[in-house]
């Protein structure tokens, strides 16, 4: 009943096979580098161990298959065949980087810059144009003053904010536009009016209505301009902005705009700066930092976008002196987005050399306006200049100590300043190392990207009587076995030795030697200074106010001004002189840092001591304001400095 087994002897013995599948090469030569390699037989295990233990191995890199001499896949010894080799997508020496930047070896030479906006804009006379040409656009838009009211009723309006809005009461060509589409546009502001409330708030708008002429939709709008202007008051420089702001935003969001018309009243006409601000802040608004982006991730703003005219109603100003504003409002926004281009740069991209580079860019596009000298080690070593080099000593690129001469190239020049920016690159903070905010470090350098821009600005615009000197000392605060530590003593230019109490104010120490480069040197008769300096004037003011410090009045009320016409907002701080006793060292002259309080007030006097004392001089605390957390570069000071240095030859 049972059948016996076979013998062992007569047991047939089956055919080893070996099996042999097809493995990358580059996938190969991450598993023979992995350290766990040898710990295995590939004989003695799975297809599918085999799979997870490649998983496993070493990251593989591109340059992997190339580089290693270990490993050759002709080599009789393999016991693979390599069917396949490396995917040529994934070697980016053969395909075109989306950005310059630094190899392994060597730095980044170059910064590139954002493209400028190539939509046209021009003024027309509103009064000799019939309603038909405002008509033709893709976008119309009209922009309204709010109705003006006595103190009482806006105060009634404060309390009753659901009251009734009042019909809009169109006037000129606006009234001339509005019968000619039948009362539309009294209709769009009615539907709307508690939203819009008739154009209270400067930059507001109205839904787009679309209308259908001739079987083609065009597109109305309107834009708030605020208040009507009492008493033929000027109208703020911030109004215009933030109605420019929304033009260029309709012109981006309404999309396949290819032209635009915007009518606008005559207060706005009636004085070609409105027409610059209006220039400016539009072709700002147009700004969009695509150089690090790829594919779908580029945001071009209002891409359609061919041309802008603005129908102004009958003013003062000639039509040559508003396309002069135009013009010089572009020029002005060219170097507010320089602004934003440097402070947006990463730190493999922005080094001192590619900062200086950006330097001579701006000298050779200036129409022969403004000379560029760079000072390496050895020329500020020449002159002393230890406290800049001691930070310096730590970054990988060599300080490069930036010089912008503009000089105008008719007239007398009636006054030559200095403008100086801090130039940190990236700040870690030394060997005191920051703890927190340490991503966002690349905006230390907002002072230079600000002068450095304003300088672009004025090369352009090529003011009359002044004589202007843009200074940066540029460098990193990094780690090394070079970089400043904590206790060393730094000898400044003008030979004041300073204490570094911690390598985290390290800024200061900068521009201690830019300041002396401009006082003595070039002997500038007045100097401003811009840099993100500190914590506490950002505890201080916040993140949309710089703080001033300077003991000439004079000085802080011109600054004042042009403050206010620029919509770069800034706030004259005390300098109590008695916190002078918190900056005492015990071994050195001074010492880089004050108490645990008043930071920003010690960091203005110690700059003090690397400017003559009877000279004009002011420090700019911009650490607040030249970052937006949601938008990133805001662009800060660019049009601040360029205007005062307008203003210093008239």
């Amino acid at each position: 009943c049972c059948q016996k087994s076979p013998s062992k002897r007569g047991r047939r013995k089956r055919p080893k096979t070996t099996m042999r599948f097809a493995i990358p090469q580059a996938l190969l030569l991450t598993i023979l580098r992995s350290p766990n390699t040898s710990a295995f037989s590939l004989r003695k295990v799975s297809a599918s161990a085999f799979v997870a233990r490649a998983t496993a191995a070493a990251p593989f890199t591109s340059s992997s298959a190339s580089s290693s001499p270990a490993f050759s896949p002709s080599s009789s010894n393999s016991v693979f065949s390599s069917s396949s080799r490396p995917s040529s997508s994934l070697n980016m020496a053969e395909k075109e980087r989306p950005f310059t930047t630094w190899t392994f070896d060597k730095h980044c030479e170059t910064m590139d810059w954002t493209p400028e906006p190539t939509a046209s804009l021009s003024a027309v006379d509103a009064s000799a144009s019939a309603v038909a040409e405002l008509q033709d656009a893709d976008l119309v838009v009209v922009g309204v003053f709010a109705p003006v009211k006595d103190d009482d009723e806006e105060d009634e309006d404060a309390k009753a904010e659901e009251k009734e809005v009042d019909p809009i009461e169109f006037v000129g060509k606006a009234k001339e536009l509005d019968e000619a589409l039948g009362g539309a546009l009294t209709d769009l502001a009615a539907e709307n009016g508690k939203e819009f409330r008739n154009g209270g708030e400067a930059g507001s708008a109205t839904p787009v209505m679309r209308v259908i002429e001739g079987g083609k939709a065009k597109r109305y709008l309107l834009l708030g301009l605020g208040p009507q202007p009492k008493d033929d008051k000027p109208i703020e420089s911030t109004t215009l902005m933030k109605a420019a702001a929304a033009i260029a935003t309709a012109c981006h969001d309404q999309k396949k705009v290819a032209s635009c018309n915007i009518l606008l009243p005559t207060a706005i006409a009636s004085t070609p700066s409105n027409v610059q601000d209006i220039s400016t802040a539009f072709y700002s608004n147009l700004y969009s930092d695509n150089r690090y982006r790829t594919g779908k991730k580029v945001v071009k703003m209002a891409e359609s976008l061919d041309a802008v005219k603005l129908f102004m109603e009958s003013g003062t100003a000639s039509s040559d002196d508003l396309a002069a504003s135009i013009t010089t409002g572009k020029q002005i926004a060219k170097g507010v987005s320089l602004t934003k281009d440097i402070v947006n740069a990463p730190h493999n991209v922005l080094n001192s050399m590619s900062l200086a580079d950006t330097a001579k860019r701006i000298a050779e596009q200036s129409g022969g306006s403004i000379t560029c000298t760079i000072l390496d080690k050895k020329d500020c070593e020449e002159r002393g200049m230890g406290a800049y080099l001691g930070v310096a000593r730590g970054s990988e690129t060599e300080p490069q100590f930036i010089h912008l001469t503009y000089k105008p190239s008719e007239g007398d020049i009636k006054k030559k300043v200095g403008v100086i920016g801090k130039g940190l690159l990236f700040d870690t903070g030394g060997y005191n190392i920051k703890t927190s905010m340490m991503e966002l470090m690349k905006f230390d350098c907002g002072g230079a990207a600000a002068v450095l821009g304003a300088a672009r600005a004025v090369g352009d615009m090529q003011p009359e009587g002044v004589e202007a000197h843009f200074i940066v000392a540029a460098c990193e605060n990094m780690i090394s076995g070079r970089a400043v530590v904590p206790s060393d003593v730094l000898t400044a230019s003008n030979g004041k030795t300073i204490e570094v109490l911690n390598t985290d104010a390290e800024g200061r120490l900068t521009l201690a030697d830019a300041l002396v480069y401009a006082d003595k040197e070039l002997g500038c008769e007045s100097i401003i200074e811009l840099s993100t300096l500190t914590g506490a004037c950002m505890i201080s003011l916040g993140k949309k106010i710089c703080g001033v410090w300077t003991d000439d009045d004079d000085l802080a009320k011109s600054l004042e001004d042009v403050s206010k016409v620029t919509g770069d907002k800034s706030w004259r701080m005390p300098l109590a002189k008695e916190y002078n006793e918190l900056l005492k060292s015990k071994i050195a002259d001074i010492s880089n840092l004050g108490g645990p309080y008043g930071g920003a007030i010690t960091a203005a006097l110690f700059l003090q001591n690397f400017v003559s004392k009877k000279k004009p001089f002011a420090h700019l605390d911009i650490a607040g304001p030249v970052w937006d957390d949601k938008t990133g570069a805001t662009g800060f000071g660019s049009k601040l400095v360029s205007e005062w240095v307008r203003r210093q030859g008239q």
